[in-house]
């Protein structure tokens, strides 16, 4: 009697386990990550669906790490590039995965007005402020809280203190990362300031979606929805004019090749960037969702969608990886990944044509972004 009663009691605790971890098949959990200083830790958050998707963020920059995708197999590998420590981050990161802002993308010679009165910015890209300057976003230690659920979500927060950088006004920012059901990792920005001051946030994730950084993004195959760009200076500045994408390697109006025009230095553009380092024009403002771009890699079949309310993006193509260490004296190849920077125009300050990066005091700055992944 005594050996049923256990083997009873033993079959329910069994099941509720099961039931238990069924339940739990998503999940965030938190790891130290790294020392920032004696005084300051940084963790690393990792979030997993039921699906078997898992990103992985750390406070130090809002810095997604790793990011896993299927492949038309069903293999879930890291699409992302990045480091696996904190040093590598602190050292020589070109932005892998970071937050950027206050301002993402270029202002020209550092410096903007503002109602009446000049900024002046910190330098960083000579002659230019790149990214928010020498200590933007991507490289402040964010407050993290972790919101468990069906779909797990990392919500961080910063106070931008008034002149911080250069900038105006105390900024409160609030992003939210959510990793969806069906394989999306959505990004809600929101900030409000007590000053007039200009933002421009967005992500600066890396894509190599064959799953291995040694290969390249030139046989990705990507459809932008957009038939304007804007061109840019020597320096990489909006010359301030709209062009059309047709008749030039811009157009991708049709799913093309990355790599079939990228070193056409014939066209002026590609000399300047060094290949792709551009904005698409998708709207005057912004403010809905629309679908924006598709990311297609034939050998793994991965296909990406990007969706924004911003009304523009930054498309880089990798062009200057090869100077990025990757482990040891080993470096990144030339073109490794791409980034897709969902963003308003670069240089927006200075160019009353462009639409408005201007915040004030009792508005709240909000947009949003979506990657969601499938298979092909």
């Amino acid at each position: 009697m005594k050996k049923s009663l256990l083997f009873c009691l033993f079959i329910f605790i069994s099941l509720t386990a099961c039931d238990k971890k069924a339940t739990t098949s998503q999940s965030i959990t938190k790891e130290v990550f790294g020392k920032i200083s004696e005084s300051e830790t940084a963790d690393i958050f990792t979030l997993k669906n039921a699906a078997g998707m898992e990103v992985k963020i750390t406070n130090y920059g809002g810095i997604i790490t790793s990011w896993t995708a299927p492949d038309r197999n069903g293999k879930y590998e890291n699409i992302n590039l990045g480091y696996d420590n904190l040093a590598d981050y602190q050292k020589s990161s070109p932005y892998f995965g970071a937050l950027i802002g206050r301002f993402g993308n270029r202002i020209a010679n550092g410096k903007f007005t503002l109602d009446g009165k000049t900024y002046s910015l910190a330098i960083n890209n000579k002659p230019n402020t790149l990214h928010g300057g020498k200590k933007g976003f991507d490289k402040v230690l964010w407050t993290a809280t972790p919101i468990e659920g069906e779909e797990p979500a990392l919500k961080l927060t910063y106070l931008s203190k008034d002149g911080e950088e250069g900038y105006p006004g105390n900024l409160t920012v609030e992003v939210v990362y959510t990793l969806t059901k069906d394989n999306a990792l959505k990004m809600d920005y929101k900030a409000t300031t007590d000053k007039a001051t200009v933002i421009n946030l967005t992500n600066h994730a890396y894509f190599n979606l064959t799953g291995n950084p040694d290969n390249t993004i030139l046989d990705h195959e990507i459809m932008i929805h957009a038939d304007k760009y804007l061109p840019v200076s020597s320096t990489l500045i909006p010359t301030g004019k709209l062009e059309d994408v047709k008749g030039t390697p811009f157009d991708f109006t049709k799913s093309e090749k990355i790599g079939a025009r990228i070193n056409d230095t014939t066209n002026v553009q590609i000399k300047n960037g060094g290949g792709y380092d551009h904005c698409w024009v998708f709207s005057e403002n912004g403010q809905k969702m629309q679908s924006l771009i598709t990311l297609y890699e034939p050998t793994s079949g991965r296909v990406m969608e990007v969706q924004s309310s911003e009304p523009a993006v930054q498309f880089y193509s990798g062009n200057f990886l090869v100077t990025t260490p990757k482990k040891g004296t080993e470096m990144f190849k030339k073109r490794a990944g791409l980034c897709l920077e969902t963003q308003h125009f670069p240089d927006s300050p200075n160019q009353a044509n462009f639409p408005t990066t201007v915040l004030r005091p009792n508005e709240e700055y909000k947009s949003s972004t979506v990657y969601r992944f499938g298979i092909r």
